[in-house]
């Protein structure tokens, strides 16, 4: 059976679009059941028919509260396996962390824990890094501090932009997504109490992508 797949994003969605083209070309065996957004004008909406699309402004709402329990609700609804937040930037309550706990999953530009947040690009050259690259982290309450399951890196060039730095990030974050998505999918990865196991085996680092686009340890 195909395992589903509920997808969180406020923007374009290119990282919804990479999930959709692995699962038409059969490179992932899962279906994408819902896409979730906090602006009702995401180009990611567009991405999927109609009834698959949910979106709500958070400002018709009386609190964060009740704006992540709508969210919750209509997740809920959707029976998903897995919650992929791909460019979601609105930071999701306590409440709703532990109502989908252990399913929920962030892609973030960056190795973290450097550079939570916003801007990582423009931080990362700031630092003057050598390197820069994306994670993939199980969600925590506490903004993009959940236990990193896997990370791609790419080098800083001379004469790098934050938007050029940006383009080379997007060009992993893809493979990235979808070999991490891979060995969820399989049952592969679980997570516990932050403590991420590959095939039964604690995981101590990341898994690292390689240039083929596997995970290696």
């Amino acid at each position: 059976m195909s395992v589903r797949i509920a997808v969180l994003a406020s923007g374009r969605g290119s990282n919804l679009q990479a999930i959709l083209d692995a699962i038409a070309h059969g490179q992932l065996q899962a279906d994408v059941v819902g896409v979730f957004s906090d602006r009702v004008d995401a180009a990611a909406l567009q991405r999927v028919p109609a009834p698959r699309r949910w979106a709500a402004s958070p400002r018709d709402f009386a609190d964060r509260v009740a704006f992540d329990t709508a969210l919750g609700d209509a997740l809920a609804a959707c029976t998903p396996d897995w919650i992929i937040c791909a460019g979601y930037m609105r930071i999701l309550g306590a409440a709703f962390v532990a109502r989908f706990e252990g399913r929920l999953v962030n892609i973030h530009p960056s190795l973290l824990p450097l550079y939570k947040g916003l801007n990582t690009h423009a931080r990362a050259l700031e630092a003057g890094d050598a390197e820069h690259g994306a994670s993939v982290h199980f969600v925590v309450p506490e903004l993009d501090a959940g236990t990193v399951l896997a990370q791609a890196r790419v080098p800083i060039l001379p004469g790098d932009s934050p938007e050029s730095l940006a383009q080379r990030v997007l060009a992993v974050e893809h493979p990235l997504l979808l070999a991490s998505l891979a060995l969820l999918a399989s049952g592969r990865i679980t997570e516990q109490g932050g403590q991420v196991q590959l095939d039964g085996h604690p995981l101590f680092s990341p898994l690292a992508l390689d240039s083929a686009g596997t995970l290696q340890r």
